[in-house]
């Protein structure tokens, strides 16, 4: 992984070549990782899968104005100065977040209610607590680190202690997500 030193403007990542590089901006430093060494498989993909399936359904019980659930590396933007600008496996974001946003806008700006890291074979513990601080710190409320391997999935929210959900426990969203319970292990199936 390379990072870049020298602080990165939105404007300037946007401008960034499509070549196969995946980036993302931790205090206002661009971080590079090569995409060919990405290693997603079934497992992740079908953890995402599900995951998604689960959050679209409650999303549309919701009374509108309702947010969205976005998936695969979408782009968010929590904060500019300095900036920082991650991929994230899964989001929800608000329907406050939403409106903010312009035709033009190919990236999120603003805080998601929740985002997902469903790790990969190539993830490493630096990377994973980095994207859990900036969220954190971002004011994310919910963070959940999914892994499709030992199928667990660890909640973090401000102020509190990590929580460990296992298959066997059902996994709540409030009062983040209002009404959102599911078995944990219908994401692992």
């Amino acid at each position: 992984m390379a990072t870049v030193a020298t602080p990165i403007t939105l404007e300037e990542f946007l401008a960034l070549p499509d070549d196969g590089v995946e980036r993302w901006v931790v205090n206002g430093e661009l971080r590079e990782r090569d995409k060919s060494m990405t290693r997603r498989n079934r497992f992740h993909s079908r953890v995402m899968a599900c995951l998604t399936t689960e959050l679209e359904n409650w999303n549309r019980q919701l009374k509108p104005p309702r947010g969205q659930v976005l998936t695969g590396d979408v782009g968010i933007v929590l904060h500019r100065e300095p900036m920082a600008l991650y991929g994230v496996d899964v989001a929800y974001v608000s329907s406050d977040v939403l409106t903010r946003q312009t035709e033009e806008n190919t990236i999120i700006e603003g805080v998601p209610v929740l985002a997902v890291e469903i790790l990969s074979p190539n993830d490493t513990v630096e990377d994973i607590h980095d994207k859990i601080e900036a969220y954190r710190s971002a004011g994310v409320p919910l963070v959940w680190i999914v892994d499709p391997y030992l199928k667990t999935l660890t909640v973090h929210r401000p102020d509190s202690e990590p929580e460990l959900f296992t298959s066997r426990m059902e996994l709540r969203g409030e009062p983040h997500l209002p009404g959102f319970r599911v078995p944990a292990s219908r994401l692992f199936e």
